[in-house]
């Protein structure tokens, strides 16, 4: 595999010039991850107490469904901010930042 093609680590990837797409929305997903972890305790409580099977396999849908709702999120405003502005720079820059989307629309669709 060459150095192009080469993953980026978790929080090594090209950054958006100073600032990232979802930072005008930062409280509404630190709220929304605190929701998220709530569920997250809740199902760790049900099966604690040994709640029945489908119920808690009812919470984990809803907490999946969370989770790809926060996902989704992210790749909007990944798409219209960093994306469209190294659009605007064009050359590698913007094929970066449209491999990068791609890719994690690719692990969204497996997951």
């Amino acid at each position: 595999m060459s150095d192009s093609m080469v993953p980026a680590a978790v929080g090594e990837s090209a950054s958006c010039h100073t600032t990232h797409g979802y930072i005008g929305d930062k409280s509404k997903y630190l709220a929304r991850i605190k929701r998220i972890e709530g569920q997250t305790r809740g199902i760790h409580r049900m099966i604690d107490e040994e709640q029945y099977c489908i119920d808690i396999l009812t919470q984990i849908s809803a907490l999946t469904k969370a989770l790809e709702g926060l996902a989704l999120g992210l790749l909007d405003d990944h798409l219209r901010h960093c994306v469209v502005d190294a659009a605007k720079t064009g050359g590698e820059e913007a094929d970066l930042k449209i491999k990068e989307a791609s890719d994690a629309i690719a692990r969204l669709v497996r997951s």
